[in-house]
């Protein structure tokens, strides 16, 4: 039992944060965790924490997208059931959006880091304003689909059929679908930030699904490029890691994630949206500081 402490006592004295430091961690883990069930976008709050808690901007990267993980793949489970019927749709999306995460993370890799404090600021306007915008966003979506529904209708009355619900793994998807998905997924695998919201804005229009289909499909990718791009940071950045973040985060988010299940559509997307707004200036300005 002493044996066990005393490595327990060894592993705690490497931890690089103070006590009050790991529990505003562990809360924004909690909190992106729960906000990524809900609207997405958890990374613009554990991002700028960890910056401000003296993490340089690449590593917190690189160590936020690992420690998320447990939590995307909390939400692929809980979205399962409503991939039914897009599951060939969804095996032909993936290469794009692997391939888009490979060339991300690399793109991370070897670029010099003064490159990405200066595409960092500009990242998070770009999360921030699809953020603010999401309600409008959704409200196009929710259009969108009515319209490719109506359209199909009128098309099976025009053939003397009956109308039906539309195939989506029978119909023809627009190209403009797949190169959009693969871009999303350079953007993920360099920038996590936001990148559910941007991808399912993109599946949202061009997916010939229903609305909770194309979220199912954005949650399923969105975890294939976080788990793309960590793969990619152990083999070729492994120093750059920081495992202590790694931990927190993934044990904060998972518990996040479950409560968002479970009780997070109970809170206000607007009192989520301002939060996640206002971490992001604050990584902003952080950021921001750095370059100045």
């Amino acid at each position: 039992m002493q044996n066990v402490l005393d490595v327990v006592a060894d592993l705690a004295a490497t931890l690089p944060f103070e006590g009050w430091q790991v529990g505003l961690i562990l809360l924004a883990g909690v909190w992106a965790g729960l906000i990524n069930t809900i609207v997405g976008s958890g990374t613009l709050v554990t991002f700028p924490v960890l910056v401000t808690m003296g993490v340089p901007p690449v590593t917190a990267s690189m160590s936020n997208a690992m420690g998320l993980i447990a939590g995307n793949l909390t939400g692929a489970w809980h979205y399962r059931h409503e991939l039914k019927g897009v599951e060939r749709t969804l095996l032909k999306l993936i290469p794009f959006s692997v391939v888009g995460g490979v060339i991300g993370a690399a793109l991370l890799l070897h670029l010099p880091e003064t490159v990405f404090g200066y595409a960092a600021p500009a990242l998070i306007v770009v999360a921030l304003l699809f953020v603010i915008f999401q309600p409008r966003l959704q409200a196009l979506v929710r259009r969108r689909k009515d319209e490719q529904a109506e359209a199909a209708a009128a098309a099976a009355r025009a053939r003397g059929e009956t109308p039906r619900p539309l195939d989506p793994d029978r119909a023809p998807q627009p190209v403009s679908l797949y190169a959009l998905t693969f871009l999303a997924g350079v953007y993920g695998g360099y920038f996590v930030a936001a990148q559910g919201v941007l991808l399912l804005g993109i599946l949202g229009v061009f997916l010939l699904a229903s609305l909770q289909a194309a979220n199912a499909v954005k949650v399923v990718l969105v975890a294939l490029v976080n788990i793309v791009a960590a793969v990619s940071y152990v083999l070729f950045a492994l120093d750059r890691i920081n495992w202590w973040v790694v931990l927190l985060i993934a044990v904060s988010s998972t518990v996040g994630s479950w409560a968002g299940a479970k009780i997070g559509r109970r809170l206000s997307p607007v009192v989520l949206r301002t939060v996640i707004v206002v971490l992001g200036v604050v990584a902003l300005v952080n950021l921001v500081a750095r370059l100045v």
